[in-house]
């Protein structure tokens, strides 16, 4: 149970760096069963030690950060997003679509990492959105300047996005920048939802393959217009969805399977 982390393989640190579940219980407030609970569930990483469980003290204070509750939507977000990822934002309003774009890229910046917005070809629109950035944040202008926000058109027809994204990773490679890269894009609404969709799946392929983050940007009027399948299939697609309308923020996780 419990992630990579720890699965399979014996801690290389002493045994004072590993936390019973009696010790991480008192420390926490709640019942020692809730702590069993959480281990066999994945959610807080373990490792097995014969019959019991342990915990890396900083595997719990992962966690703990994890279960803060931030007051700011850049902050909500910086505990919910990972590296890599592949999260789909649908938002109520495209003032919204804003606001969330705008903190997962002001998520990027803390992690010290490169920027990549891909958009439509028109100059005006482009001029709209960094004054919709700015008025949300994050100072689009000045990481544009100094090299750590970019730009890019994109890729025609868009379901080259899969391709556009990997030439933008070879660039910044071929640059040795080190610098992990956090792309946004707008759903293809020009695609039916049956293409979109796969080429997202090359889209989560390539941020498994490079290590990225990546999030796209859907209205939730335009999913409202697919299939219950449809919808599904888009959210199990990705590894996280954020949802924001004005009423209220939504953060989910899609999780493999339970084993037997």
């Amino acid at each position: 149970m419990g992630n990579d982390r720890g699965r399979g393989t014996e801690p290389h640190q002493s045994g004072e760096d590993l936390l019973g579940p009696e010790e991480i219980a008192r420390r926490m407030g709640v019942a020692k069963v809730t702590i069993w609970r959480w281990c066999r569930e994945g959610r807080l990483p373990c490792i097995k030690a014969g019959k019991g469980w342990r915990v890396r003290r900083s595997a719990l204070e992962d966690f703990l950060i994890s279960r803060e509750r931030p007051v700011t939507l850049t902050g909500q977000l910086r505990s919910f997003v990972t590296v890599p990822d592949n999260v789909m934002a649908v938002a109520q309003r495209p003032e919204l679509l804003h606001r969330l774009d705008a903190a997962f890229l002001r998520v990027g910046e803390a992690h010290g990492g490169k920027l990549v917005k891909f958009h439509g070809e028109d100059p005006e629109n482009l001029e709209g959105l960094r004054d919709a950035y700015e008025s949300s944040g994050l100072e689009a202008r000045r990481l544009e300047t100094g090299g750590r926000l970019d730009f890019r058109i994109e890729p025609a027809p868009p379901s080259d996005r899969a391709e556009g994204l990997r030439r933008y990773l070879d660039e910044e490679a071929a640059a040795e920048t080190g610098r992990t890269v956090w792309a946004t894009f707008d759903w293809a609404e020009s695609l039916g939802p049956r293409e979109a969709i796969s080429h997202q799946e090359s889209v989560a392929e390539l941020v498994n393959e490079r290590q990225i983050v990546v999030a796209t940007s859907v209205l939730e009027e335009v999913m409202n217009e697919w299939s219950p399948d449809l919808r599904r299939r888009s959210q199990l697609l990705h590894s996280g969805v954020v949802w924001l309308s004005d009423t209220g923020l939504s953060l989910s996780r899609v999780t493999p399977p339970p084993p037997d």
